[in-house]
């Protein structure tokens, strides 16, 4: 018979994959006799076979549950729906990845009406029996039933303001038991008359089955595609033994990390609850003490705890993530885990270990998360900007960095507001953020909330996302239905601006500036090794000088790709590009394009100049023609003016140029076979810089010139020709022995397909994987959005394939290209200047397939670089 279920003791800190991150961590720490709650795991193959089976837990992993449910009550000697001394547990997801606050928890279960009176009893304790009751009946109604769990709090809220009291610690037995009752009865009538369960088994195996379920809940899903966690992994369940800490003034629970999650620190930082149970620290409903105070309230348990804290940190060699209950004056460790943690953080606390001994550097690079370097480049206030600023308030600096935008109360507002909806900048001010606001949070610049610590939702997901979050103000009086919020002395609507510090904590009034962030110290040394670790070259896209010189700053060797379209755009330049487009002749033409040669040839030199002699990669004009054409009635004029033509010529000329699909249209190489001039006129302007540059500073200019969108071998050596010809002829003007290259984008399926022979033309290959992915898929870049998130949902795909490259089927164009270049031609250069460039999962792709170099936005190269040496250690 297969094994579903383990023990905490027959498990270990290698089975992660089966028992999830949380059982493995449980199973370890047992093994190292620490004061774990006792209990087992329910494996991440059984949640598949949950799926597989349609949703049902089949009788052989429900025979085991309960096999191994009747060792953990001989162990505890005690009796799994017993009336008077009833044995309690929690359930608990646990994937083999971190995912805070994305699963769903359940605790006390096992109690019934009958049986809290015999807990009641036995405790000696009524007031906390009722409590551990009501919390149990809210859990399981919102977890396993899907209750709002906005229907428990308006009651636990009315009946705090009957009572006359502030927290819910105020309630007493008669009154918990009250709410117990008025919790029931919310069950049924959301249940529409069905009572709330009696039977503990059939709460269990609800419980088990809604956490299965969870796996799959829109904001898990939303999650793992943020974080490249595939969706056939599953979750574990963890079934514990309860403790407790809300029996009174020697309980408590807390949150802890060994070193600073914000900072990287060394050090205990943490916060926990008198008398309270672990979803009160991490939901936000109480502000806590911060861990430091557990030395005074209860020195003993604070002197254990620390001992304890530091063996686990001394074991997994890497910062811990705590969960500990104090039940009567007895520590209690119900998890640890490699702490979520800054980017900041993560390279301070990588540069520490190295230094303490603990880890190589090696390890010290595959330690951080390629993209959460992300968050070194968020941005700071301007210094005297933040000096005229007015602080409004402060709380907890729940996640570094600073930001200001307009005011939005609920996650649907700002999603539709922020990034990817009006691209408006937003802060989400929150009561307290739950699971469900994650796409709300995601496009918000900074979060704010009225409740919750430093380890809240809130917190950890915004330094998971490297998003600036201020969280436990309590001063602000807010009112999320009416939609506005008070706090010192002023009033915020709807779309009003405020800006936040998550580095000191600090609300400001108004919209103040902010500014780049830098980077330096560590960071220096993290790149410095994954600059000896790798093999991929790292180049970046950009088309002005000031990108180039920040990118150069950044780590980029090279530029991977210039758009020389971006060029064009400039306002002195496209009314003349305008009229290029609309001459009816080869003469016309080329007196319009002089102009802007001179222009494209400066810009060039800038580039050249900023780049000292590192290579760079000119893609020529590659949209289609409509797309510079005037759309203003005022522009067209004016173009008709400059022309000697009537308006209704220049409309009638702009129309002719519209395409039904422009993206397949008359664009890219297309365009240099219809008028070879522009390709001259780009040509002369490439080596004329080149060669001057070259002769001016001293540096050493190869111009590595890329002809796109080529599908046909013959289409390449037409454009080479034209392109060949005047260079040759530069040369000669100019008296110079430059030597250049000459390649092509491979961006059509059909270039993928016949690579051997476009390499005989091609001296490198470039990989233009937007195209490559959306010819190759057969839908749009710009329209795919409209129906990604239902191909999510129904699990078709788990990832955006313009985000993050489709290794399947794009990644198998690509190899087969790299292979077929190399046969030709065996010393090809290969590098890919998609926005894939910078995602780490397609990086250590094209480490994997011998790629060259990768190319990608300047802000990510610092993540290439990184993601290009983890590849090269991932791999050896």
């Amino acid at each position: 018979m297969r094994k579903w279920v383990y023990k905490f003791k027959e498990g270990s800190a290698d089975m992660r994959n089966l028992l999830g991150g949380k059982g493995a961590n449980l199973a370890e720490m047992t093994n190292l006799g620490l004061p774990i709650p006792q209990g087992f795991t329910v494996t991440t193959e059984a949640c598949t076979d949950y799926y597989d089976n349609g949703k049902q837990i089949s009788d052989e992993i429900q025979q085991q549950i309960f096999e191994n449910l009747a060792d953990l009550e001989a162990l505890m000697g005690k009796k799994f729906g017993d009336t008077e001394d009833p044995l309690l547990v929690s359930v608990r997801s646990g994937a083999r990845a971190s995912m805070p606050g994305m699963m769903d928890t359940i605790l006390n279960l096992g109690l019934n009406d009958v049986a809290v009176e015999g807990f009641a009893k036995k405790t000696g304790n009524p007031r906390f029996a009722y409590d551990s009751y009501r919390r149990f009946i809210q859990m399981y109604s919102g977890v396993v039933m899907e209750v709002p769990k906005s229907f428990f709090e308006k009651i636990i809220d009315e009946m705090k303001e009957e009572k006359g009291v502030h927290y819910d610690t105020e309630l007493t037995a008669d009154d918990l038991k009250e709410l117990a009752e008025k919790f029931k009865a919310v069950y049924k009538e959301a249940m529409k008359g069905e009572e709330f369960p009696q039977d503990p088994r059939e709460q269990l195996m609800g419980a088990v089955k809604a956490v299965f379920r969870s796996w799959d809940n829109p904001r898990a899903i939303v999650y793992r595609r943020m974080n490249d966690i595939p969706g056939d992994w599953g979750t574990a369940v963890n079934v514990q033994c309860m403790v407790f800490g809300n029996k009174g003034e020697t309980s408590g629970t807390g949150v802890a990390f060994t070193r600073n999650p914000s900072t990287g620190e060394k050090g205990i930082y943490g916060e926990y609850l008198i008398n309270a149970q672990g979803e009160d620290v991490v939901a936000g409903v109480r502000t806590p003490q911060p861990i430091s105070k557990l030395a005074e309230d209860l020195p003993e348990c604070y002197k254990e705890f620390m001992a304890i804290a530091n063996k686990l940190e001394e074991h997994y060699r890497d910062m811990q993530d705590m969960e500990f209950t104090i039940e009567e004056g007895k520590l209690y460790f119900l998890q640890t885990r490699n702490g979520k943690r800054t980017a900041p953080a993560a390279i301070n606390i990588a540069c520490d270990l190295v230094d303490e001994g603990k880890i190589t550097p090696e390890e010290a690079v595959l330690r951080i998360e390629a993209k959460s370097l992300d968050q070194l480049l968020h941005p700071t206030f301007d210094a005297a900007a933040l000096k005229a600023g007015e602080v409004i308030g402060s709380a907890l600096p729940a996640s570094p960095g600073a930001a200001a935008g307009k005011v939005y109360f609920t996650a649907d507002e700002a999603k539709a507001a922020g990034k990817g909806g009006r691209g408006e900048r937003v802060i989400l001010v929150r009561l307290e953020t739950s699971p469900e606001d994650i796409e709300g949070m995601h496009a918000a610049e900074g979060i704010l909330t009225v409740r919750g610590g430093m380890t809240s939702h809130a917190a950890v997901v915004a330094r998971g996302m490297g998003t600036c979050c201020v969280s436990g103000c309590g001063e602000i009086k807010i009112d999320e239905e009416a939609k506005v919020f008070s706090l010192g002395g002023y009033e915020f609507h709807e779309g009003d601006y405020i800006s936040l510090d998550g580095t000191t904590g600090k609300i400001y009034k108004g919209d103040i500036k902010t500014v780049e962030a830098s980077v330096g110290g560590n960071f220096g040394r993290i790149m410095a090794w994954a600059d000896q670790f790798r093999t991929l070259k790292v180049r970046t896209n950009a088309d002005t000088p000031a990108d180039t010189i920040n990118a150069v700053k950044l780590g980029a060797e090279g530029i991977g790709l210039c758009r020389t379209e971006h060029m064009f755009f400039g306002e002195e330049r496209i009314p003349k590009f305008r009229r290029m487009i609309l001459s009816d002749t080869v003469e016309a033409r080329e007196e319009a394009l002089k102009a802007i040669g001179e222009f494209q040839k400066a810009d060039f030199k800038a580039m050249y100049e900023a780049l000292e002699g590192r290579p760079m990669t000119v893609r020529y004009l590659d949209p289609p023609l409509h797309e510079f054409v005037p759309t203003e009635e005022e522009d067209i004029k004016a173009l008709a003016e400059d022309m000697g033509l009537t308006v209704a010529d220049v409309k009638a000329k702009c129309d002719a140029l519209h395409e039904f699909n422009p993206m397949m249209g008359h664009r890219g190489c297309r365009l240099a076979v219809t008028y070879p001039e522009i390709a001259k006129m780009q040509t002369r302007a490439v080596m004329e810089a080149a060669i001057e540059v070259k002769e001016e500073k001293g540096y050493d200019i190869v111009p590595e010139i890329m002809i796109p969108l080529v599908g046909e071998k013959k289409e390449l050596k037409y454009v080479k020709d034209v392109v060949v010809e005047v260079a040759e002829a530069v040369k000669a003007e100019k008296n110079s022995d430059i030597q250049y290259h000459i390649g092509t984008m491979i961006e059509i399926p059909r270039a993928a397909l016949t690579a051997d022979a476009i390499a005989e033309e091609a001296e490198f290959f470039s990989f233009g994987t937007n195209d490559l992915t959306q010819m190759t898929f057969g839908f749009s870049r710009d329209d795919a959005g409209k129906f990604l998130d239902s191909y999510y949902q129904a699990k078709i795909y788990e990832s955006d394939p313009f985000a993050r490259l489709d290794q399947t089927g794009v990644g198998q164009l690509v190899q087969m290209a790299a292979e077929k270049g190399r046969k030709t031609r065996p010393n090809i250069k290969l590098g890919i200047c998609g926005e894939h460039g910078g995602d780490p999962s397609s990086v250590e792709f094209c480490h994997k397939v011998g790629l060259n170099y990768v190319s990608c936005s300047p802000f990510r190269v610092p993540i290439a670089r990184l993601a290009a040496a983890q590849a090269a250690l991932n791999n050896k």
